[in-house]
């Protein structure tokens, strides 16, 4: 508890700042952006930060980042860190989405449909 009284404001930056360890990215930092998929490599330990064995508990099943950010309510930048120290340690893997670029003549019908209403 604070001198206040009130609980650590969890929304506050000085957690993000524990949980990052004051770091704004790691020494070895992925290519990641929102949509990259993390799936699961190792189940987590015990004594393993809580929010580092939350991302594996979670991802189970590929989950892209911007997900996992919002299932542990913390902003992307600081998922991102976690991820690449889970990667460095070779405890996830992250895979590009499966996106496939749209058929172009699909487009260009959708758009003559739509400028004929």
């Amino acid at each position: 508890m604070t001198t206040s009284g009130q609980d650590w404001d969890t929304a506050g930056p000085e957690r993000l700042y524990v949980i990052t360890g004051g770091r704004s990215q790691s020494g070895e930092q992925a290519a990641l952006d929102l949509v990259t998929l993390i799936v699961t490599r190792e189940e987590s330990q015990l004594g393993m930060q809580p929010e580092l064995a939350a991302i594996l508990r979670i991802c189970r099943s590929p989950l892209s980042v911007a997900e996992i950010s919002a299932h542990l309510a913390l902003p992307a930048s600081v998922v991102g860190v976690l991820l690449n120290d889970l990667l460095a340690d070779g405890r996830v893997e992250a895979r590009a989405p499966a996106a496939k670029l749209p058929d172009i003549a699909l487009i260009e019908a959708v758009i003559d449909g739509l400028q004929k209403l």
